[in-house]
């Protein structure tokens, strides 16, 4: 019962004037998806907080209720499809800029948590400190992906192509951040994420 990410990964004809200004060109939608950080709304704080998504909310109502309300389901899965977007695009998996509404080339797939009635109650409100492990092993993972996302950058900028083995390193990465927020922020898996990439 884990969630899927989906990124259709651009390897050859790349855009090499969008991917020399990705950066800037990023700033925009960048900006836009600060705006939704519930942090920003109340002193939630960033150890339930979770990089915007309404954690506290969903672990006081899975802990007391047993429920997962729809509405805080659909805004954390939007934001984190949302994340994926931007994050796919910054790190140059896709010509394609973020857009806020979903598209086919990048999805982020929840199981059926039928309500929250599948999901641990007690564990709701303490994932984000069991997580922490997995933070370690993953900024591991992110400076090595963020230095393949360096290397990839020259090699559109030379040859229009970004090489398989970064795109697969990157893509991996992003899919085992989702699967941490998943566990310990979105809250919409009780399976722990894992220590290795899926290459």
């Amino acid at each position: 019962m884990s969630i899927e990410t989906n990124i259709e990964v651009q390897l050859t004809n790349r855009d090499r004037r969008s991917a020399f200004f990705r950066i800037i060109l990023v700033l925009p939608i960048a900006i836009w998806a600060a705006t939704l950080a519930p942090s920003s709304l109340s002193n939630t704080g960033n150890a339930m907080g979770g990089i915007g998504f309404l954690t506290l909310s969903v672990a006081l109502s899975l802990l007391f209720m047993g429920i997962y309300p729809s509405y805080l389901l659909t805004f954390n899965h939007a934001l984190l499809e949302l994340h994926t977007r931007i994050s796919a695009y910054v790190l140059l998996l896709t010509d394609r800029y973020p857009t806020i509404e979903g598209n086919d080339e990048i999805s982020v797939i929840f199981p059926d948590i039928q309500g929250g009635a599948t999901l641990s109650r007690g564990k709701a409100i303490i994932k984000w400190l069991l997580a922490i492990p997995a933070y370690l092993v993953g900024i591991l993972y992110a400076l090595i992906a963020l230095l393949l996302t360096l290397a990839g950058w020259f090699s559109i900028l030379f040859t229009g192509n970004l090489p398989e083995f970064a795109g697969k390193f990157i893509y991996a990465t992003i899919t085992y951040w989702n699967d941490i927020f998943a566990y310990a922020f979105v809250l919409v898996t009780d399976e722990y994420p894992g220590f290795s990439l899926n290459l």
